[in-house]
């Protein structure tokens, strides 16, 4: 399972680097966008169709890292909240990354909300996709195996509070 995430990453990561690095010839380029959710304010001005459009191709355009980055980490047992975190921020590197590396690029310019929009696109995904999985995968993995043992010569359960102090 490692080894397939981690070549679809490396995958997915070429088809970004295609999509997003690529120079273009065109005659003019806007400024760099530094201010958060101008760009997102200025295409749900042109209406919901193109916002959809222009927005959604953001969201999309990370979205697979959400998967894919858990897969090629392969833990089985991570807590829910811990592989968010790391997802989402290993996510949110790689976009800044590729805003970065686009301002050196001829007719790329780097806007910080296709970077809060990437982040978004990895945090869905993954909300979406990796606990179900996980879920399933450990129920296949360790099946349930029945009722809590008690030790017979006591006749109480494991998880007794041994430890209390009380005499009873």
């Amino acid at each position: 399972m490692r080894a397939a995430g981690f070549v679809l990453l490396l995958a997915h990561l070429s088809v970004v680097y295609w999509l997003t690095l690529r120079p273009r010839a065109v005659p003019w380029v806007p400024e760099a966008n530094l201010r958060p959710l101008e760009t997102i304010h200025t295409e749900l001005a042109l209406g919901p169709w193109t916002a959809a459009h222009h927005l959604g191709g953001a969201v999309l355009l990370m979205a697979p890292l959400g998967v894919l980055l858990p897969m090629a980490g392969g833990r089985l047992t991570a807590s829910a909240l811990g592989s968010f975190t790391r997802t989402v921020f290993t996510g949110a590197m790689i976009a800044f990354g590729v805003a970065v590396l686009q301002g050196t690029v001829p007719g790329r310019v780097p806007d910080v909300d296709v970077v809060l929009l990437n982040t978004l696109g990895v945090a869905l995904a993954h909300l979406a996709v990796v606990p179900l999985v996980r879920y399933r995968l450990r129920r296949r993995e360790y099946p349930r195996r029945g009722t809590t043992p008690t030790i017979s010569r006591v006749g109480i359960a494991p998880q007794a509070d041994a430890l209390s102090g009380s005499r009873t």
